[in-house]
């Protein structure tokens, strides 16, 4: 558990320095502008991973969010969804840790 910590801090650290003007104030984006400012992830990709980002009921059963809202990466104002670019780009790092480690 310390060393997955671990890990994730470094993680942290080296997107802080990549970004150091963003990590220091918080800086949101709608899903659109944040889809023109990273043009790796589609409106229509980040869309999806805010659907999954909550639990939600199947035929088969509850499944598990993505950890998106945990992360603190996405943020809801009524029906706006705001996405803090620092804490996503954090989030999707973790994933890839996670996938690796399975």
């Amino acid at each position: 558990m310390q060393e997955s910590n671990q890990k994730q801090l470094k993680i942290v650290e080296a997107i802080q320095n990549t970004y150091p003007q963003e990590s220091s104030n918080q800086t949101l984006y709608t899903v659109a502008q944040f889809a023109d400012k990273e043009p790796a992830f589609t409106e229509f990709a980040l869309r999806n991973y805010i659907y999954k980002s909550e639990p939600r009921i199947s035929i088969k059963g509850t499944i598990p969010g993505n950890g998106l809202v945990e992360s603190g990466a996405i943020i809801r104002i009524g029906r706006r969804v705001l996405i803090d670019r620092v804490k996503f780009l954090t989030w999707i790092a973790t994933q890839q840790k996670i996938e690796e480690q399975s």
